[in-house]
């Protein structure tokens, strides 16, 4: 078999249907299978999905293990002799998935490769990304790269200074629509399961070139990408301005990568600067009478302050689920 698409849900029974439907389009004459893992859902996914797409092997995890977990769950039940890595809310456009195998096959220094993600109205979504540093987290917090989007120095972490339309070697890819080697992902043992949600792809990817490996954006390959979909549907969550992330989570798993890629005192400095930024904001806001803002980043310091302890530093991880 050629190709396994791994697909992790949560709350996703409005979006699996039109992503499976168009699957079963596109896999064709292709040696594919989907492998689906649902983390409890609540909203009937699992039913859904074997009531009206039979073809699809669907994993019932009673708890929710996260997307870390719930994809390596996936990739011990996977057949193919590459993965994609695919999110419920991310619709490849017609021919993406051919046109991946060809690629992969294509390049085998390549031990990572994506797309090009666009939003439901067409917008460019950050598709493939710089590793993060002190400094890009400065630039981020302060708004000098949302400013200054052109620059090499301001936005380098999401290189937005770079034509979207060009392929290019980069350190890291979102996982919601990524084609890696089944053969690579065994031999890396797949994501570390110490990250609940987010980073994780990140820190595979520094794994991936430690091992000698490129990670590649190809923007021929599209998908659509929505976003955040299921963080949205977390109970008594705080989600991001952009709607995309929950920020406890976030922070969490910001602290675990700088941690284990940096140091004790990389993550010190990182959870420092993001609450001392804020801290300040709030302070600006309480003098202007603007009391429901200072409200705002008070709080996101004491999701900070939680976030330090629940990790200890960046030195474990909470217990599951988070």
């Amino acid at each position: 078999m050629d190709l396994s698409i791994l697909i992790v849900t949560y709350n996703s029974r409005l979006l699996i249907g039109p992503l499976l439907t168009r699957l079963q389009a596109e896999i064709g004459t292709l040696a594919a299978e989907v492998v689906l893992v649902d983390n409890a859902s609540a909203d009937d996914t699992v039913r859904a999905v074997r009531d009206a797409h039979p073809w699809v092997q669907v994993i019932a995890s009673a708890r929710n293990l996260g997307f870390a977990a719930g994809n390596n769950l996936a990739a011990r039940h996977a057949r193919g002799r590459h993965l994609l890595l695919l999110n419920p809310d991310a619709l490849p456009e017609p021919g993406a998935l051919r046109r991946g195998l060809e690629l992969m096959d294509r390049h085998p220094q390549v031990g990572l490769a994506g797309g090009e993600l666009r939003g439901v109205d067409g917008s460019r979504q950050p598709s493939a990304r710089m590793f993060p540093t002190l400094r890009d987290e400065f630039f981020t917090l302060s708004g000098l790269a949302a400013r200054h989007p052109g620059s090499r120095l301001f936005a380098r972490l999401d290189r937005r200074w770079a034509d979207p339309d060009a392929p290019a070697q980069v350190d890291w890819i979102p996982g919601a629509f990524v084609f890696i080697p089944a053969a690579v992902w065994a031999r890396l043992r797949g994501f570390d399961e110490r990250f609940f949600m987010y980073y994780e792809e990140v820190d595979l990817c520094r794994r991936l070139r430690d091992a000698g490996l490129q990670v590649h954006y190809w923007p021929e390959l599209k998908a659509v990408h929505i976003g955040g979909a299921s963080a949205r549907t977390v109970a008594h969550a705080r989600v991001s301005r952009s709607g995309s992330q929950l920020e406890s989570w976030r922070m969490r798993s910001a602290l675990l990568y700088y941690h284990k890629q940096h140091g004790l005192l990389a993550a010190a400095l990182v959870h420092a600067l993001e609450r001392g930024w804020h801290r300040l904001r709030q302070f600006k806001a309480q003098a202007q009478g603007r009391h429901a803002q200072a409200a705002e980043f008070a709080t996101h310091c004491g999701q900070l302050e939680q976030a330090w302890q629940d990790t200890a530093g960046g030195r474990r991880s909470p217990m599951r689920p988070w």
